[in-house]
């Protein structure tokens, strides 16, 4: 063959020119519905910018430049400000104001010894998400068997308790809290009320979507011998689905971590409410230590719960690709 000849391909066969053509229908259908859906997403965020600003009498845009102002506010008198305050240190700015009355917030637990307060209400939004995430747990680990739709046979139980688990994860938790603030007023105990309504709903669907795909020989094997219900997903289920069960409660303590510091912003206690008060009255050096405090917070959460579940579930189950 020549430098000149042209290579041609052959010539298709019916079969695939048939393929040929739906595959170009389907690349020009998939090419129109994402400049459709980016042209939506334009006229979505256009529509929503012009609400904005009107809802804010035409200020909205006037302002935008300013968005970073608030960050630049945060800049404390001297850089050893926000550690002398996440440590209840005195200050040497200290005037008599709020601003500066470190030492005040002080949790003693001997005449010497006591806990910083940030860290006492680090440990207080800590143990609502734990609380929560316990009661939460329990409550969705006894609903999930009855969910489950090869553990029970009753159509109408498993559609009540679905419907159920439905309902009590469809709200929020911060407007299950705003319920319960009215009723118990402020503090942590409609934290923990609203967070563990919430986690039940949750946790009750991840669990019996487990239970679901759960090997059914053992239960099999216990039905034949005779065992009754609670026998059968005793010994025949719980094992196989427990490591799972655990991955889930760890991750969703993580999330109710978070939940817990945002529903104390807006009065049930814990690291929340304290961040709110110290943004709102301007305290530079007590915002940079509550945040600084959050932030470390959650990582150590994050991190420990992760290497906790790679130990419960395996390493294996987290590998990419099968590696």
């Amino acid at each position: 063959m020549s430098a000149t000849d042209v290579y041609r391909a052959p010539a298709l066969s019916p079969e695939g020119a048939t393929v040929e053509r739906h595959w170009r229908d389907l690349a020009a259908r998939r090419r129109l519905y994402t400049i459709g859906g980016l042209v939506f997403l334009l006229l979505a965020l256009s529509g929503s910018l012009w609400f904005a600003n009107e809802t804010n009498a035409g200020k909205f845009f006037d302002r935008l430049p300013h968005v970073a102002d608030f960050f630049g506010e945060l800049k404390p008198r001297d850089w050893f400000d926000p550690v002398r305050a996440l440590f209840d240190l005195p200050s040497p700015y200290d005037d008599g104001s709020l601003k500066f009355d470190y030492p005040e917030g002080r949790v003693y637990l001997t005449q010497n010894i006591y806990i910083p307060e940030y860290f006492h209400r680090m440990i207080e939004t800590l143990n609502i998400a734990l609380f929560s995430t316990l009661v939460g747990s329990t409550f969705g680990f006894l609903l999930c068997f009855l969910a489950a739709g090869n553990i029970t046979a009753n159509r109408w139980l498993r559609f009540a308790t679905r419907r159920f688990l439905e309902i009590v994860r469809a709200f929020p938790e911060i407007v299950i809290a705003g319920f319960f603030l009215a009723i118990f007023s402020l503090g942590p105990v409609p934290a923990i009320i609203a967070v563990s309504i919430h986690t039940i709903g949750a946790l009750g669907k991840m669990f019996f979507e487990v239970v679901e795909n759960a090997d059914m020989k053992p239960e099999e094997g216990l039905r034949a011998v005779g065992a009754n219900w609670v026998e059968r997903v005793w010994f025949g289920i719980v094992p196989q689905v427990l490591p799972n069960f655990m991955s889930y409660f760890l991750l969703r303590f993580e999330i109710n971590v978070r939940a817990s510091t945002i529903l104390g912003a807006v009065g049930a206690g814990g690291i929340g409410e304290s961040l709110r008060l110290s943004i709102g009255r301007g305290h530079e050096a007590k915002t940079i230590a509550i945040v600084f405090l959050l932030f470390c917070t959650i990582v150590a959460v994050d991190q420990f719960s992760a290497w906790l579940r790679h130990r419960l579930v395996g390493r294996q189950a987290f590998a990419y690709g099968g590696e």
